[in-house]
Formats: structure tokens, C-alpha cells, sequence
């Protein structure tokens, strides 16, 4: 007995491992996909400068030229691909603990119903929140500070340390991190709900098990969980953007995240919860087709 718990436990480990190399895998596609269309959504997040997307677009290039477009590529490269990583390692071990727990429950159907799909993938985004938040910190003052001789960070490091030296580490390069866990749960609870649900419909109406889904479908369902993901989260993300942007001392704007809600609300509506979200849907199609695409590769490939 203790020989089979040795190989179930060595099974499992091995298991988390793949989710772990195969979630990093897509987390750098998402990088690489998704960062221009990135910054011009903070940037219509926190100014008012421009009139919409496209406009934001064109003066980005004109002013600071097409290498700004991967301004503080540097770091979600190096972090978005370890953020994706226990994106999918942390929702499939809470997948796997659904399945075993249902499986006492009923032996014949351990499958996870739709609210523990969701339940593992915001279990998914809470673990996640814990590296996104200073990482997107970071990319937001890179990808929001002023071009050419106003710049005030010199990289991500020079970034870190001085965000550390304002308030401290929790105050300061963790700021925002509750509106953070909010949306971090919200979203990978809707994004892997909805891929789950569009996977597992198209197994059940063509009689074919999941691994027999064309690659070329898996992207597509991938890419609208992508849509559903940001459509019901993204009021939390404006919030997130707008303190992760916010001055320091005298020059701070909100006093944390209800009141950057409350100010959001009065200055500009509801409305104001909304801005950007035209170069994030945009933008949301290829990368999270490109994120569930690729990790689903790795996975038949290292399988």
C-alpha cells in the first residue's frame, strides 16, 4: 500500500510539473502577442490625453516609435510566463482535488461541475495574484512614465526599488493588490469556466474525447474564454490601473480602492469602468488563443 501511495503521490507531482512547463510555455506566446495592444490599453486607462484607441496608437509610434509599443516587455516576459504557469498548475492540482473528492462521492462520474470549474480557476487567479500584482505594478509605471529626459525609472530593477523606498514593499510595490485578487479571481474563474464548458460541449457533440479536439478549435475557444474573461472583470482592472499609476505622497489621487471606485464613479460614470476595453478585446482573441493553443501542444507533446 505505501508503494502505490509513493507512485499516486510521484504521479501527481509529475503531473504539476508538466501544467507548470506547459503553462509557462503559453504565458511567454501571451507576452509576446499581447504587449502592444497592452500598453495602449493602460494608457487610455490612465490619461485622458486620448480620444480612443487608434489615436493612442498612432501618437505612441509618432512620438516614441514602434519600439514603445514593448516598453516593459522585460519584465511580464520574465513574469507573465511564471504567472501562466501557476495559472494552470494551481487549476489543475484544485481540479484534481475536485475530481478525487467527488470520486468518494460518486465513483462513476468524478467529473467537476461548472461552479467547481470556476471555483479552481479562481483558486487559480488568487495563487497568481501573489506574483501579478508588483509585476503588472511595474509594467503600468514603466509603460505610464514620462518619455525621453522626464523618465523616472531607468528598468523593472530601478522600478522595484524605488516603488520599495516610497512606501515599503506591501504599501509600495504591492499597491493595488486587493483590487488584484479581486480581479484575478473573477477573471480565471470565468476564462478556464469558459473554456472548460466550450472543450467539453464539443467532446460531448461529436463523441470524441477531449485530446481529439483539433488544435485549431482549441484556439478558438480559447481566444472567446479570452473575451468572457475580460467582459467580467474588467471594471476591477480600470481600478487596479488607476492605483497602480497613482503619485506618491502629495501627489496621491486615491486613498485605496473603494475610494478610487467612489472618484472613478463620480468623475466619469459608468462609463469610466469601461475605458480601453475596445484594444482589450482586441487583444484578448489571439493572446488567450494563443495561450490555451500552445499550452494544450505542450501538453500532448510532454504527455
Amino acid at each position: 500500500m505505501a508503494d502505490i501511495a509513493a507512485e499516486l503521490e510521484e504521479g501527481g507531482m509529475v503531473r504539476t510539473l508538466k501544467d507548470l512547463f506547459a503553462g509557462a510555455a503559453g504565458g511567454i506566446a501571451q507576452v509576446l502577442l499581447g504587449q502592444p495592444f497592452d500598453i495602449v490599453k493602460v494608457r487610455l486607462q490612465t490619461t485622458t490625453q486620448y480620444p480612443n484607441a487608434l489615436n493612442a496608437a498612432r501618437t505612441i509610434y509618432a512620438q516614441e516609435g514602434a519600439l514603445a509599443f514593448y516598453k516593459g516587455t522585460l519584465t511580464p516576459l520574465i513574469g507573465i510566463g511564471a504567472c501562466v504557469s501557476v495559472q494552470f498548475g494551481a487549476f489543475h492540482e484544485a481540479r484534481r482535488r475536485f475530481e478525487a473528492a467527488n470520486s468518494t462521492k460518486n465513483p462513476l462520474s468524478p467529473g467537476l461541475s461548472y461552479a467547481q470549474y470556476y471555483a479552481s480557476g479562481a483558486f487559480a487567479g488568487i495563487a497568481n495574484s501573489v506574483i501579478s500584482g508588483p509585476i503588472e505594478h511595474v509594467r503600468i509605471r514603466l509603460q505610464t512614465q514620462p518619455h525621453g529626459a522626464g523618465k523616472l525609472y531607468s528598468g523593472p530593477l530601478d522600478c522595484v526599488r524605488k516603488l520599495s523606498a516610497h512606501e515599503g514593499v506591501l504599501k509600495g510595490l504591492y499597491r493595488g493588490e486587493a483590487v488584484t485578487v479581486l480581479r484575478e479571481a473573477q477573471a480565471y474563474g470565468v476564462w478556464f469556466l469558459s473554456f472548460e464548458y466550450m472543450m467539453n460541449a464539443d467532446a460531448v457533440r461529436n463523441s470524441i474525447a477531449r485530446s481529439d479536439i483539433p488544435t485549431w478549435k482549441v484556439a478558438f475557444y480559447g481566444g472567446l474564454a479570452g473575451e468572457a474573461l475580460w467582459l467580467g472583470s474588467y471594471p476591477f482592472d480600470v481600478v487596479k490601473s488607476k492605483m497602480q499609476s497613482d503619485g506618491f505622497g502629495k501627489d496621491r489621487k486615491y486613498d485605496g480602492m473603494r475610494d478610487c471606485f467612489r472618484k472613478t464613479w463620480r468623475a466619469e460614470g459608468a462609463g469610466g469602468f469601461w475605458k480601453g476595453i475596445g484594444p482589450t478585446l482586441l487583444r484578448a482573441m489571439p493572446v488567450s488563443a494563443g495561450t490555451f493553443a500552445v499550452v494544450e501542444l505542450t501538453m500532448r507533446a510532454i504527455s
